[in-house]
């Protein structure tokens, strides 16, 4: 069987053949505790370099799907069914995800050239009022980023922007209704907690081991909305493998349940590839993706955004769609500028190296 995955399209090869792997696991085709080939027969298998297959093999083993064994080879650590085994934790070690350093700051330099760029390029447009979603070139620049760095295929009218988490935390408040109950992480930020009962909704708090929320208190939950930070859980710092995604994921499925995945830093990883977000993993069916502009270009830049999947757009329309965004039309330009010029994305892959170096 040759899985040939040279192509011209413009994902990587390493990629590919990383997807395929994942899939198979996934799937079953390589069942927990099973050996996967060695780098040798997939060279053969999918005709491409050691290096190439090295580097997606390195993918699989932060992400928690296999483990490389000294002299031994890579084995299947992922369970689908058996969640009770729980993963090691994944960290970023040597990262403090509290506070950003300012090495991780956008520059300045170029962020002043863009600002400069879109005052020329739209001039007295800035003056216009913003749609209520947000404006349809960055939701556009955001669908798009979406889908090349995350595997996220979304329209741009199920993105909404608003000024920071906390505001789109009130937003999802509503839309749920104050009749309902949201489980969330125990410890969590703060103000997740504060904001939702601000709008009358009552938190179920789950308790967060270091592979993820305790298995059988999300069991036992009775909450219809699950609010989850899986990259960098602030304050614990604890990252969730892909193991604990499922399980998140095959709770939402019974009784037609919801996931907030808020993955507010998500993009600072020091692996060389974004998390697998549960959004994607879901096909967008049942998980709110939240997403902030503050962790990546600086504190300064109030701009956040959220996904909605299908099935909660008619709601939001109909209860939420009058609010006006609360985002300038003048931020939502500069970043889309950023998103499409490549400025932003040549940002994220300069301070993830720069941490990889750091370890």
């Amino acid at each position: 069987m040759n899985r040939n995955l040279k192509s011209k399209d413009s994902i990587p090869a390493y990629i590919r053949v990383y997807q395929k792997l994942r899939g198979d696991i996934v799937n079953g085709v390589y069942p927990y505790g099973r050996k996967l080939p060695s780098k040798r027969d997939l060279c053969t298998d999918f005709g491409l370099s050691v290096i190439t297959i090295e580097h997606a093999i390195d993918l699989l083993c932060e992400e928690g799907y296999i483990e490389a064994r000294e002299r031994s080879g890579c084995y299947v650590i992922f369970k689908r069914d058996d969640f009770q085994a729980a993963l090691p934790p994944v960290r970023n070690p040597g990262t403090n995800t509290a506070q950003l350093k300012s090495e991780d700051h956008f520059h300045f330099s170029s962020l002043a050239k863009t600002m400069r760029k879109v005052i020329l390029d739209y001039g007295e447009r800035l003056l216009e009022k913003s749609p209520n979603k947000g404006c349809p070139e960055l939701r556009e620049a955001i669908s798009a980023y979406l889908a090349r760095s995350r595997g996220m295929i979304v329209r741009p009218d199920q993105i909404i922007i608003g000024s920071g988490a906390e505001y789109l935390y009130g937003l999802i408040a509503q839309l749920i209704g104050k009749e309902s109950s949201i489980a969330i992480e125990n410890p969590s930020y703060d103000q997740i907690e504060k904001v939702y009962q601000s709008f009358g909704l009552s938190c179920e708090k789950l308790t967060l081991n270091e592979d993820g929320i305790d298995s059988r208190e999300l069991g036992q939950c009775r909450a219809k909305v699950l609010h989850t930070t899986p990259f960098h859980s602030y304050p614990s710092g604890v990252s969730i493998g892909s193991s604990k995604k499922y399980e998140y994921l095959r709770w939402a499925e019974k009784e037609n349940r919801i996931i907030v995945e808020d993955n507010y830093d998500s993009e600072l990883t020091v692996s060389s590839k974004a998390e697998d977000s549960l959004f994607s993993m879901s096909n967008g069916e049942n998980v709110i993706y939240l997403n902030t502009f503050s962790r990546t270009i600086a504190p300064s830049i109030r701009v956040g955004y959220m996904v909605l999947p299908e099935e909660l757009m008619k709601g939001y329309d109909l209860k939420l769609g009058f609010y006006s965004c609360t985002v300038p039309v003048y931020d939502q330009y500069v970043i889309a500028e950023l998103l499409l010029s490549g400025s932003y994305e040549r940002h994220i892959n300069r301070v993830r190296r720069a941490r990889r170096k750091a370890l």
